[in-house]
């Protein structure tokens, strides 16, 4: 039996608060990113919002991005295939034969598109591929799903998503926003831990990895331990700090391939049992600036502000953002997988009471620009209940909030549910 470890209101961040969020956010070596202000905007009914390195200006029937590097055009075309109907369910992408099943939760969208990147278009700010989905074919109750056929080796993705735009009533809705998808298994974000963007850009757009049939991990015969909770000598750890200083000696210091070089060590201690602090995707860079008192600048190490909690936190990976990400994911594996070996169970810290999106006044990453008022806790004039103090609080009375915990915590991000509990 697994232990259930979920911190629900006492995760501890670097900096806490409305304020922290409005007015520090982002900010950066040359002073602070101009998010806040961006924000406000949106806020206030303009629908132009910025998510990352990737701006979609909404003026008529011509588009451009936005980049850091200057402005590039959005094509409006899909795939050569023919677009199927595709499943509800599962939600997320998922491979099958000849293709992709993409599905998505969306109740209040009037449109939906799924944005294909290659990684060197994406890195450039460009969408490859936009493909809109029709309203009555490819939409059953408030999921939205199509079938894509073809082949998406090193590709990744995203969704515009347009509707009513009333954050007071808790809609968010704007397509001008690329927004992940919350069951994407890998994300391409920051491949570096740490450095800031081009232009002090500390928030790189984000995307999903499109999952292939052909990426099977082997676990060679590998199973839970089982051993009995109260047998357990549990010992926690940070993914990064544990092998980061060169004193570690190991081969990929601050990464799972790191961690692994140290199990013997763990054993050699009488560990039997490792709990993993926060591993999912987060930004380092969220509160990025300057500490006077320190003389450095100001990182969210500890990572309680989860961007995706599918996704095995990539620049905890010595392959980084090779192979799209799946290289991540298998490294992760490989932790596990060893771990078992050496008689050690693995554990990690999961917090679901907020996320990485913040107060009203947040950015639009994910779950805002899906179904603000389903996901989120909101007060009559749409601003978040912030129970969590970080912000905003996950509105885990909702059916469809419910069942996105449930399929986490089956560890379905991982392929195969290996990890012993939370």
């Amino acid at each position: 039996m697994g232990v259930l470890h979920c911190a629900l209101f006492t995760a501890p961040v670097i900096l806490h608060g409305d304020v922290a969020r409005s007015k520090n956010f982002g900010a950066c070596k040359s002073g602070l990113c101009k998010l806040a202000a961006r924000r406000a905007q949106c806020y206030t009914g303009r629908r132009r919002a910025r998510v990352g390195s990737l701006v979609i200006r909404m003026q008529g029937a011509s588009r451009s991005v936005k980049t850091d590097s200057g402005s590039v055009a959005v094509k409006e075309e899909g795939l050569s295939a023919k677009i199927l109907k595709g499943s509800p369910l599962p939600f997320g992408a998922t491979a099958g034969d000849g293709g992709v099943n993409f599905a998505v939760h969306s109740s209040k969208a009037t449109s939906v598109k799924i944005c294909i990147f290659t990684l060197s278009d994406l890195q450039k700010g460009k969408v490859s591929k936009t493909i809109p989905l029709d309203p009555v074919r490819n939409k059953t109750g408030d999921v939205w799903h199509a079938f894509l056929p073809g082949k998406f080796d090193d590709m990744l993705y995203g969704y515009q998503i347009d509707g009513e735009y009333c954050p007071e009533e808790g809609h968010c809705y704007d397509p001008s926003c690329i927004l992940l998808d919350p069951y994407a298994k890998a994300i391409i974000s920051r491949e570096e831990y740490g450095v800031v963007g081009p232009g002090g850009n500390c928030w790189p757009q984000m995307a999903g990895m499109v999952p292939v049939l052909d990426d099977e991990f082997d676990w060679d015969g590998d199973m839970p331990l089982g051993l009995p909770q109260r047998d357990l000598f549990v010992y926690e750890m940070h993914v990064r700090g544990f092998t980061k200083h060169s004193s570690s000696n190991v081969n990929y210091p601050g990464t799972y391939l790191g961690l692994v070089d140290k199990l013997e060590h763990l054993k050699d201690l009488g560990v039997n049992a490792i709990e993993l602090l926060p591993c999912h995707e987060f930004n380092e860079l969220e509160y990025y600036s300057y500490n006077s008192v320190m003389g450095d600048y100001k990182m969210n190490f500890w990572g309680y502000s989860t961007i995706n909690y599918f996704s095995p936190m990539i620049r905890y990976a010595a392959s980084g953002m090779k192979n799209c990400g799946r290289d991540a994911i298998k490294e992760f594996k490989m932790l596990v997988r060893e771990a078992h070996k050496h008689g050690i169970e693995v554990f990690m810290d999961v917090v679901f009471n907020h996320t990485a999106e913040g107060n009203e006044m947040g950015p639009t990453l994910s779950f805002r620009g899906l179904d603000n008022s389903v996901y989120y806790m909101l007060a009559p004039r749409g601003e978040c209940y912030n129970y969590s103090g970080c912000g905003n609080t996950f509105n885990c009375n909702h059916p469809v909030v419910r069942r996105f915990i449930v399929d986490c915590l089956r560890c379905p991000r991982y392929d195969d549910p290996w990890v012993l509990g939370y």
